[in-house]
């Protein structure tokens, strides 16, 4: 009846190169018992409910002692009956990552457990630099050493130094650093060529390594004229040679950046990927999360006059009924969308109840959702906010005595009506149609503003989601959050709660990327430096950021 706990590899750093099983795992875990060396961008994928536990061990200071971890994972085990409880290693838990203690710890209390194997730092790091561990010609063997493990008898690295020194194969030092100069040293006593070639290679696989080359002789001087520190593997042999031909992984635009994105959680993935695809580390930190109503809700009064409820709740899905009643919806965002959209399936209806109906955009992106539901957006606003989007449809309107004199983009328009086509992007083939204010339809969160809706004071506003801020966060996070060189807002409601929930003074003066001209005030009102998109899109902003750091 206890937990079940897997010891799992986090694999060298490059979030990229944890196994899809360990991913699978941390998405479900109750539990995740952490070390230090497991990058960020990796404790972000676990489960958001999981109790994380940081045993992390620094280099002559153990936060918390390999006996203590094993009784730990034991008692987690026993305490939470059917729980899945992660061990999350660097690299692989079997080499040199001390599993094999926690796993016999937990056959002695009779616990069960699974290996789930991670890419050792030992073969992928010298891999990111360029040399491979084994060539012809060159290695036909590879050998992985401990770097700082010491004998109980003398105090010295119990290594064999006389059978080092007259291997062939390639050396592989993980840890060890700080022995290194004795190290190479003592290899020299026992007959190792001095000019055998050496690589340090800092924090491999991740935005920030950086490899050092030297020979034997030199290793110790090295070390200390570029000041190479953990986490660092050292490796010797004439593969190190090759690496000056195969180092692959060039300096991108945003290597050594670490980034914080804001966004919530399943929008946060394509600029994520982006931002990592040009070397930045990126640290997802939704500040955010949406959750779709049961069924839209006529907005409220108490909104109307200015203040907002916690939660809101809907009404009969027969509301879809009226949707008789509107000539034209006007979606203002991504979220608004997939809300409205879920509530209309659910309510047994499908996209042939709005046939003949206008459809308004607030933006390129939420043009691109519509199309993924067989929807093609008629108006969509060059300036992609509320603002802009009520202003289009206000120009439309106002222009309602011109609709006949301008068919499509392309073709001759009106000189009362060229304005109003600069100001638009309309599909193929769109006509203007006589509208009626009080048939215009606006699809919402329950945190926007009355900027629509005082530019359309007669449009129906429902509410198809809300919004509800994130509660706190966690300390592993914060602490990343805390050293990050930037941080990425796309609206004012995530500047607000950022400010609130992290709650470091070190933020003060802290740079940050705004999607938006209201996302940047809010910002600069909490004493950010800020750098503004030029459009309201992820394009703009990510072109923004690399520009900021060439």
């Amino acid at each position: 009846m206890s937990g079940k706990v897997y010891l799992i590899g986090a694999g060298p750093g490059d979030p990229g190169l944890l196994t899809l099983r360990g991913k699978e795992i941390l998405e479900k875990a109750d539990v995740v018992v952490y070390d230090r060396l497991v990058s960020p961008a990796i404790l972000g994928m676990c489960n958001p409910k999981a109790k994380m536990v940081d045993v992390g061990k620094m280099p002559q200071h153990h936060k918390v002692k390999q006996s203590e971890i094993n009784k730990l994972l034991v008692q987690f085990a026993c305490e939470m009956p059917s729980a899945t409880i992660a061990r999350l290693k660097g690299g692989d838990p079997f080499v040199f990552g001390r599993g094999g203690e926690e796993a016999l710890e937990l056959v002695n209390a009779g616990v069960e457990f699974e290996i789930v194997p991670g890419i050792t730092s030992a073969i992928s790091v010298p891999a990111y630099a360029g040399i491979p561990v084994s060539h012809r010609g060159i290695a036909t063997s590879f050998h992985i050493v401990t770097g700082h493990e010491k004998a109980e008898s003398n105090g010295e690295l119990s290594l064999d130094f006389e059978n080092l020194a007259h291997c062939s194969g390639t050396l592989i030092f993980l840890m060890g650093i700080a022995n290194m100069d004795f190290i190479a040293q003592r290899l020299m006593e026992c007959g190792k060529d001095p000019k055998t070639p050496v690589a340090f290679i800092e924090k491999g696989t991740t935005p920030y390594q950086r490899t050092v080359m030297a020979t034997l002789a030199t290793a110790g001087e090295t070390i200390v004229r570029e000041k190479v520190t953990a986490p660092a593997i050292t490796i010797m042999g004439g593969v190190v040679e090759l690496g000056k031909s195969l180092a692959w992984k060039k300096n991108l635009p945003l290597s050594g950046k670490r980034l914080v994105v804001t966004r919530a959680a399943k929008q946060a993935s394509g600029i994520t990927a982006r931002l990592r695809a040009l070397g930045a580390e990126v640290i997802e930190s939704p500040m955010i999360e949406t959750r779709t109503l049961e069924c839209p809700s006529v907005i409220p009064a108490v909104i109307l006059e200015g203040r907002r409820p916690d939660r809101i709740t809907g009404i009969s899905s027969a509301i879809f009924d009226s949707l008789a009643d509107f000539d034209l919806l006007a979606f203002t965002s991504v979220n608004g969308v997939e809300s409205f959209f879920k509530q209309l399936f659910d309510a047994g209806y499908d996209v042939r109840i709005l046939a003949g109906k206008k459809i308004a955009s607030v933006g390129k992106i939420t043009e691109k959702k519509l199309l993924e539901y067989g929807i093609r957006c008629d108006y969509v606003p060059e300036d992609h906010t509320g603002e802009g989007l009520g202003m289009l449809l206000r120009s439309i309107l106002d222009e309602r005595t011109l609709v006949n004199s301008l068919q499509t983009k392309d073709e001759r328009c009106s000189t009362n009506s060229q304005a109003l086509a600069s100001s638009l992007s309309l599909s193929k083939g769109t006509e203007f149609t006589n509208l009626d204010e009080s048939r215009i339809l606006l699809l919402q969160g329950n945190l926007a503003d009355d900027t629509m809706t005082k530019l359309l004071p007669q449009a129906t506003r429902w509410v198809v989601y809300e919004t509800l801020p994130v509660s706190e966060l966690p300390e592993w996070k914060r602490e990343a959050v805390e050293s990050a060189d930037a941080v990425v807002f796309a609206s004012s409601s995530a500047v607000e709660n950022f400010v609130h929930v992290s709650r470091l003074s070190s933020l003060v003066s802290r740079l940050s990327f705004c999607i938006g001209r209201l996302t940047e005030a809010t910002a600069r009102k909490y004493g950010f430096e800020t750098i503004t998109s030029d459009e309201t899109t992820m394009d703009s902003l990510v072109k923004k950021i690399v520009e900021y750091y060439s």
